[in-house]
């Protein structure tokens, strides 16, 4: 049976549920700037060289996101590289090819892949700049 304490009580969990602050990676833009303060700090860091007009950049885009929103990035740090425009990153991190994902932790690379789109893998790479 619904009673007004019941409704009440409900309404105001369901607003605090909503007022609750999201936990996810931080993403943002690549700067040289940005992941040598990531890397002196000590910070888990993912690079993400993507293309705007890359299907293998497109699939993997989702599953990234999910990840990121997990709580346990929450100290992550994402950058994106656009592969076309910023070429200067792209021969900095060794990248081939679009679609190329870099993990470093504690100022350490731990981890590439290239061309993946597994979620399983993906997470497995992610996982392992935390």
């Amino acid at each position: 049976m619904l009673t007004r304490r019941t409704a009440l009580a409900a309404t105001v969990l369901s607003v605090m549920l909503l007022s609750v602050p999201a936990i996810a990676a931080e993403t943002v833009p690549y700067t040289n700037a940005a992941f040598d303060a990531a890397q002196k700090a000590g910070r888990p860091t993912l690079i993400e060289i993507q293309a705007p007009w890359c299907p293998t950049c497109k699939a993997q885009a989702p599953i990234l996101s999910e990840i990121e929103k997990q709580p346990q990035y929450a100290q992550l740090l994402v950058l994106h590289v656009d592969f076309d425009s910023q070429k200067d990153a792209v021969k900095r991190f060794g990248a081939k090819m679009q679609s190329t994902l870099i993990t470093f932790k504690d100022g350490k690379e731990t981890g590439r892949s290239v061309g993946d789109t597994k979620a399983d893998s993906i997470a497995a790479l992610v996982a392992k700049a935390i």
